[in-house]
């Protein structure tokens, strides 16, 4: 594991403790300060370079020591994407890890004696998240902070959007369960992303319509002109189509043809076929797994490229790496998904996720 380390003076030589242990644990290590005992580096800046490289995914973890610690869990936690605890011993550091999945570990040099601080780092370092409600309530934190973010931006940035209704939750259970069969798992996928149009849709501008009742007239309400379109990328895509223009009968519907190479987790491109007026519609990018991000990110810009400019992209499930890919690579699109889950494994797949969604959409392998 690649990890930054960090210290002001004041945690100069509890660093050095926690270096030894970290390469005798076998980790690769980035020390971004201080030199010495007598260097005059300042906490915050030394907090927030291990807090960007933690948070951009340079380096895996982060550890950050000052006198107390609590100068820099402050300055830590004012970096999107950085979480850091600071741990008095082995239960704040294993709960840390378990309940808030903290990417970052803030010790106190002069509160916290170099033996227990080493049983604290190793506790951290060998604990992995848990599910369930510790992970719901970490999206809660995840959402806030890209909601919050986006309304800081003045550029009309996008917006990370988790769908948690709970019908959409006990149906996403059973569509993760391996022993839901195909039909089974079709089915679900198409009444979740008919769920998801609710919250997609929530946007779009309406005008007022005069209306005849048998009673009397009244004022309703009516889509302004607003035209759409739903793109999925092929093949997995296919499987939220059906749900999605149930309800949006009107969309007119294109298709873009990308898969990963299984050896590089790269996009290669096979097919893009979009309504000629695509310029002038709110789009709707379908991709149920949000893993790596290179696919549906490829996928958009290829619609950039044919004029699409209104996007959102949709999926069931998304991993932290596939939504920084996109988010990155276009700031602006919206992305909806119903789950936000831990990471990707070796193969790419989404942590827990449930498996390849293509496969188990056509009962292939």
């Amino acid at each position: 594991m690649r990890i930054s380390i960090g210290s002001d003076h004041a945690g100069f030589n509890l660093k050095e403790e926690i270096k030894a242990l970290l390469a005798e644990m076998g980790h690769e290590i980035d020390d971004a300060g201080a030199r010495s005992a007598q260097a005059h580096d300042d906490y915050p800046d030394v907090g927030i370079e291990v807090a960007q490289k933690t948070a951009s995914g340079e380096v895996e973890r982060g550890i950050l020591i000052c006198g107390t610690g609590i100068g820099m869990s402050i300055t830590a936690n004012k970096v999107k994407g950085a979480y850091a605890a600071l741990c008095h011993d082995e239960f704040t550091a294993r709960l840390s890890r378990e309940h808030n999945n903290a990417n970052i570990l803030v010790l106190g040099g002069r509160t916290t004696g170099p033996d227990i601080a080493r049983a604290i780092t190793r506790t951290w370092l060998e604990t992995g998240p848990q599910g369930d409600r510790h992970l719901t309530r970490r999206h809660k934190i995840i959402e806030y902070e890209s909601r919050a973010s986006a309304e800081e931006e003045e550029n009309g940035s996008g917006r990370l959007k988790i769908i948690d209704h709970p019908l959409i939750q006990h149906k996403l259970a059973i569509v993760r369960d391996k022993n839901t069969n195909v039909k089974d798992f079709r089915d679900l996928v198409q009444e979740i992303a008919g769920l998801m149009v609710y919250e997609i849709s929530r946007n779009l501008p309406l005008e007022k319509i005069d209306i005849q009742t048998p009673i009397r007239m009244t004022t309703g309400f009516s889509l302004a002109g607003k035209k759409l379109a739903v793109v999925p990328v092929l093949r997995a895509g296919l499987g939220m189509v059906e749900g999605i223009v149930r309800l949006i009968p009107n969309a007119k519907v294109g298709h873009v043809g990308a898969y990963r190479d299984p050896n590089t987790l790269s996009p290669v491109d096979y097919y893009c076929k979009l309504p000629t007026d695509i310029s002038e519609r709110d789009i709707f990018v379908l991709d149920p797994m949000l893993a790596t991000g290179g696919t549906a990110s490829y996928a958009i810009a290829d619609i950039k490229k044919k004029g699409g400019r209104r996007i959102s992209l949709v999926s069931l499930i998304a991993a932290p790496e596939g939504v920084k890919k996109v988010s990155s690579e276009h700031p602006e699109v919206d992305i909806f998904t119903a789950a936000l889950d831990t990471c990707l494994n070796e193969h790419g797949y989404i942590v827990p996720g449930l498996g390849d969604a293509g496969d188990r959409l056509f009962g292939t392998q």
